[in-house]
């Protein structure tokens, strides 16, 4: 590094772009945490359609099933009709009597599956029920969804807009400083999540809180060159020295 190097003054102009860096992370970070959130609202709302979706899916099964049994008990009348139609043909008291036996068991058999379309009925009510109720719900949801949504959308945009104001006004600090402390800079910068130049408050590195000794102090305060914390190197300054 050049001896007419003006270390103080890069520094401070580091102190600028290292305030400037710092909150360009921070937007960067909370701007990538949108598409989370956005997912997540996402993922909440569908989970609430799944489950309209398996109401209207069990209600068209009952209608199924109850067309199914309606069928079969209209099949099953119809045997009755017949066989109640041969009861005069028959010639012997025991044909007759074994007739009626039938025919009786068949309306039995009728009058269960009355009973279960009556059944299905008072379920496919009670799920129509629920239909309503859940489509209304699901109306408010996701209009509260499309809002929540929109919102984060739009603040993408301002967090965007925030982050490139303070790209440009980070360019026009950028030529001042030297270029190979700036490759250094940057190098830290990207490698330690957005801080590269941290203060030295009582002997304690403020990038990662660790004690830093009098010589390291020292060779700070003579400004000759960057020092770096022997822990988490970060270039380290004094706020009293600038």
């Amino acid at each position: 590094m050049a001896e007419t190097l003006n270390i103080k003054e890069q520094i401070k102009q580091l102190v600028s772009l290292q305030d400037i860096d710092g909150k360009i992370y921070a937007l960067k970070t909370a701007k990538d945490e949108l598409p989370q959130e956005i997912a997540s609202l996402q993922k909440s709302f569908e989970e609430k359609k799944a489950h309209l979706n398996s109401l209207e899916d069990r209600y068209k099964a009952l209608a199924l099933k109850r067309k199914e049994k309606e069928l079969e008990l209209s099949s099953q009348e119809e045997n009755v009709k017949k066989l109640n139609g041969q009861l005069f043909s028959l010639k012997t008291n025991k044909e007759y009597q074994t007739m009626l036996e039938q025919i009786a068991g068949r309306k039995a058999d009728n009058s269960v599956r009355e009973e279960e379309i009556l059944k299905i009925m008072d379920e496919q009510d009670v799920i129509k029920a629920e239909v309503t109720k859940e489509k209304t719900r699901l109306s408010e949801e996701e209009k509260k969804f499309l809002e929540q949504k929109k919102k984060l959308e739009e603040r993408a945009k301002e967090l965007e807009g925030a982050i490139n104001d303070l790209t440009a006004k980070g360019k026009q600090i950028i030529p001042s400083i030297d270029k190979r402390i700036y490759a250094v800079y940057e190098r830290i910068l990207k490698a330690l999540h957005g801080l590269a130049l941290v203060k030295v408050e009582n002997y304690t590195c403020q990038g990662c809180f660790i004690a830093v000794t009098p010589q390291v102090v020292n060779e700070i305060k003579m400004l000759e060159r960057l020092v770096t914390c022997g822990a988490c190197a970060r270039i380290l300054y004094l706020e009293e020295d600038l």
